[in-house]
């Protein structure tokens, strides 16, 4: 998979558009790219928590207990938001006159990529 295959990249922020927690708006902490079988996977913050039971590991600095964290989401759950007009987008690209390839907003046209 390219570096532009995925419409969704890290420190993107996204609306959750199905499931437990739809209406949530989240930035992506990491992207988990997949095989054939299993596809790309998100982590968004504050979204889709989970309890972990953790043994304590003193090795390794690990108190035990019951531990809330992020679980991951499939990307088609989620929606990008678009930095510029704010509203909840499909991304499209665009090459720029200096041969860049950016991603852009299908509503306002604006540039999504920093």
């Amino acid at each position: 998979m390219s570096r532009l295959a995925s419409p969704i990249r890290k420190n993107d922020n996204v609306l959750v558009i199905s499931g437990k927690d739809r209406g949530k708006r989240g930035r992506v902490l990491k992207v988990l790219p997949g095989d054939e079988r299993a596809k790309l996977r998100l982590i968004v913050e504050g979204v889709n928590m989970i309890k972990r039971h953790t043994k304590p590991n003193p090795g390794k600095n690990i108190k035990g207990g019951i531990v809330e964290r992020e679980a991951s989401l499939h990307a088609s759950n989620v929606q990008l938001v678009c930095p510029e007009c704010g509203a909840q987008t499909r991304v499209g690209r665009k090459i720029l006159g200096d041969g860049r390839k950016v991603r852009i907003c299908r509503k306002c046209e604006g540039v999504v990529d920093k």
